[in-house]
Order: structure tokens, then C-alpha cells, then sequence
């Protein structure tokens, strides 16, 4: 889902700021966390790149050239995959190290570089790691930055390092331009990186974090589809379950029907009627079910295989609906107390860890919040400004084209993504259609499946 990078000059320390946010980013919800490195070291068009700055043979825009076409079939065969995958991808130097080396080193411009690369992936977020160039080529002489060869790249030398570092400082600066597309990304630094291993894990730590928190959007890929990705791989997990043998094939809730006989707008208002909002306020919870984390870990749930416990529940939610572990095991806490989850019997041995399952009178609406998620802030902002309204106008206001206008594109792409959702989880309705279009989608929302009289 993001691409991260980490940028700096020759012996800066990238590659131990790399390898401690691979460690870091485990903590997070990602499905996979994929390490790479750029120029590709077992590719012919990363080899070809390589070369040309060991011998020094090439102009530099020949030089620019090989670096951008590694870089594109790097993007387009490796990277896109896993971003549309929900894996965080980690790239030791990517697209500002040949804006520095190619376009401030070798005089070609920023620009034109930015311009031979525009097709390539645009990290989401950058980690600048600076480190004073007499330090540095101290830790390239000490042969720890050697592994694959002994020979010296043309550009390690104190002064080469000195301008490298000067076209950081002015390519990062407040008030400088990053050519497009890449002044989309998100930079943070300089990370000085002379002091010990704990320091600079810290920064890195806190920075993560930060950027997390803000919940952006991803630069690369659509963040629906991530999401959609992840859910069939949920949704397939329940449908391989199977009954012991001989048990009653009585229907189930499990995929099929999961609506159980509600309509959504029954389903909310039923979530809305039985949440305990002073007791939420009272426990630091979200005093409202319309909240992020609460869609996200009910959601989650309704999908989760057998019971659970909150580490796989925290590494089911996935990076779009990412809620810190600590909120995670908070919310489940008070979740248990008011009866929105049950305990279960943990018959692991030598382990202690609180199980708990998601009850089935809750599915309905849990289940609906992975369908709706693309309109979980309309509707939050709809019910903010309509506090008694019936939820069955809820659609119907939100897609409302009154005095001629027509759907806002953002709610147009939102209906399309519930389609795109509910193709996975079924309509909640057995033998109910698909609601493919806004209009469609309003007469599912308010309107209950009609009773089939058995007569």
C-alpha cells in the first residue's frame, strides 16, 4: 500500500535505517512487509546501472538512463504487485537519489531527471538520513559498505560527498520545489545519524507513527482496492469452513444472509439504539458505533475464522483500517463488558491469552461496515447533521442531485467500491441481486428482503 524510501549520501547509514524500519513496520497491520534496494543488484538493467557508476564510463545522461529504466521496470513488475497487495514496501534509495546524483552531481537538473523517471512509483514517504561526509567515508573505508566488491564507485570521495549532501539539504528545504510528480511525497528529515543504533530507531519509531496517524492515501494504488484485496482473502478463509459431519445443514449467517432478514438502515439504527455511549465515555472508547475504529475491529471480526485473540485481530485489519494495538485491546475490553463479544475457552496449552468471538445477534451490522466502509464519513457527517432522522433516508440524502446537480464523482467512485464489496461479501439478502448502481444501492439500503410465502 505505501512505498517507503530512505534517501541520504554513501556511508549515511541507510542501509541500518532500512533494516530497523523493516523491523519496525512488523508492528503494524501490514499483510507483508517487502525490502528492495534501487539500483537492483540482480537484475541486467540494475547490473547495467551499477556498472556505469563503478567505471565511470558513461555520460550522465547515459548514466540517468539506466538508473530510470531499473527504476520503471523495478516499479511496474515488483513494487506496483505488492502496493495493490496492502504490503508496505521499504526501498533502500529510490527517485531523489538520482535527482541528487544524476541531476545535481551530474548537472543534468532535477528536472530532467524527474522527467526520465515521471512513470516510476512516487514514494509515499521519504526518511532522509544525513550523517557528516568525513564520518561517512570513514564507514565506506572501513569496508562494512563493501560486500559484493572492492572496486570504488567514482562518487566516493569527501568532496563529491560534501555536494551530495549540500543537494539534499537544498532539494528538502523548506520553501524548494521537488519536480512533479514527486513533490507528492511526504519527507521527513534530516535524521542525523552519528550517534548510536537506539537513537536513531527512536526517530524512526515516532516518525512512523506519525504518518500512520494521519491515515494518508496512497500515492500508487487505490485505496479501495487494497482493502478489497484483503477482504477476499477473509471472505475465502469463511467459505473454506466446513460443518462437523452429520451436523444439521441449517442456514447460515456466516456468508450467506448475514443481513438476516434487516435491512441496512435497520441494522444501523439497531447498532445506534444498543451502544452504550456513557459507558463509552466513561472507558475512553468512541461514544458513537460511527467511529473509525469501531467499524474496523466490528467489521473484522465478522470476518474472522473461529475465535480470536487481539495480536490476530490487530494483524487481520490491514492497512486501510488500521487502529493502534493498544485501542485495539481497549475497544475489545469494553466491547466484552457491554456484550458486543463473548469469551471463549483458550485450549492452547501453556498459554493464558483472552479469546473472544464477535456474537451473532452483532454480524449484521459488524458485516455492513466492511460493505459501507467507502461512505463511513458521509454517513457519520449525515447523522451529525440529521441527529433524529429514520437511517432510510440516510442513502437517499447523501446521493441526493436536488436542484439539478449531479453525484459528486468522489460519491460516484464510492458506490461503485460498495458494489465492488459486495460482489465479495454477497448482497446479505440470499437470492437477492447485487445493487450495482447509486439508485440501486438506495433501495437496498432502506428496504428489507420480501417475505416468500411458502404456500
Amino acid at each position: 500500500m505505501y512505498l517507503i524510501s530512505v534517501e541520504g549520501g554513501d556511508g549515511s547509514g541507510k542501509g541500518e535505517a532500512a533494516r530497523i524500519l523493516g523491523e519496525l513496520l512488523a508492528e503494524f497491520p501490514f499483510p507483508e512487509v517487502v525490502m528492495t534496494h534501487e539500483p537492483r543488484r540482480h537484475s541486467e538493467l540494475g547490473k547495467l546501472a551499477l556498472a556505469s557508476v563503478k567505471l565511470g564510463n558513461k555520460t550522465p545522461l547515459e548514466e540517468a538512463g539506466l538508473f530510470a529504466a531499473d527504476r520503471l521496470d523495478h516499479s511496474h513488475t515488483f513494487i506496483r504487485p505488492h502496493l495493490q497487495r496492502g504490503a508496505v514496501v521499504v526501498s533502500d534509495r529510490n527517485i531523489h537519489s538520482s535527482l541528487i546524483y544524476q541531476g545535481v552531481v551530474g548537472d543534468l537538473g532535477v528536472e530532467q531527471v524527474a522527467s526520465m523517471n515521471a512513470a516510476a512509483m512516487i514514494p509515499d514517504l521519504v526518511f532522509w538520513i544525513d550523517c557528516d561526509p568525513e564520518k561517512a567515508m570513514k564507514r565506506i573505508r572501513s569496508g562494512t559498505l563493501r560486500m559484493t566488491s572492492q572496486k570504488q564507485e567514482y562518487f566516493e570521495t569527501e568532496e563529491i560527498q560534501t555536494t551530495i549532501r549540500q543537494g539534499f539539504h537544498e532539494l528538502f528545504a523548506e520553501g524548494s520545489t521537488v519536480p512533479a510528480p514527486f513533490h507528492q511525497c511526504t519527507v521527513v528529515g534530516p535524521i542525523m545519524n552519528e550517534g548510536g543504533l537506539d537513537e536513531l530507531k527512536s526517530k524512526l519509531r515516532r516518525e512512523l507513527r506519525r504518518f500512520f496517524n494521519r491515515k494518508p492515501a496512497p500515492l500508487n494504488t487505490d485505496l479501495d482496492l487494497v482493502d478489497r484485496n484483503l477482504l477476499n482473502g477473509l471472505v475465502h478463509d469463511v467459505k473454506k469452513q466446513r460443518r462437523l459431519p452429520g451436523a444439521p445443514q441449517e442456514r447460515t449467517a456466516i456468508h450467506i444472509g448475514w443481513l438476516g432478514g434487516k435491512s441496512p438502515a435497520q441494522w444501523m439504527q439497531d447498532a445506534e439504539d444498543n451502544w452504550p455511549t456513557a459507558s463509552a465515555q466513561d472507558n475512553d472508547v468512541p461514544a458513537t458505533p460511527m467511529a473509525h475504529s469501531c467499524w474496523s475491529i466490528l467489521g473484522t471480526l465478522s470476518l474472522m475464522v473461529g475465535s480470536s485473540e487481539v495480536p490476530r485481530l490487530h494483524a487481520s485489519l490491514g492497512p486501510v483500517r488500521m487502529v493502534t494495538q493498544r485501542h485495539t485491546q481497549r475497544l475489545i475490553k469494553w466491547l466484552l463488558v457491554e456484550n458486543w463479544v463473548h469469551k471463549q475457552q483458550n485450549h492452547t496449552p501453556f498459554t493464558d491469552a483472552q479469546l473472544f468471538k464477535l456474537r451473532d445477534e452483532r454480524l449484521g451490522f459488524a458485516r455492513l461496515t466492511l460493505a459501507m466502509w467507502p461512505l463511513r464519513s458521509s454517513l457519520a457527517s449525515w447523522r451529525r447533521a440529521n441527529p433524529t432522522a429514520p437511517w432510510e433516508g440516510a442513502l437517499s440524502d447523501v446521493f441526493s442531485t436536488a436542484d439539478g446537480k449531479e453525484i459528486a464523482p468522489a460519491l460516484t467512485k464510492a458506490a461503485s467500491d460498495i458494489s465492488h464489496r459486495l460482489a465479495i461479501l454477497t448482497s446479505g439478502h440470499e437470492g437477492c441481486p447485487l445493487p450495482t448502481t447509486p439508485a440501486e444501492l438506495e433501495v437496498w439500503w432502506s428496504m428489507p428482503p420480501p417475505t416468500h410465502s411458502s404456500s
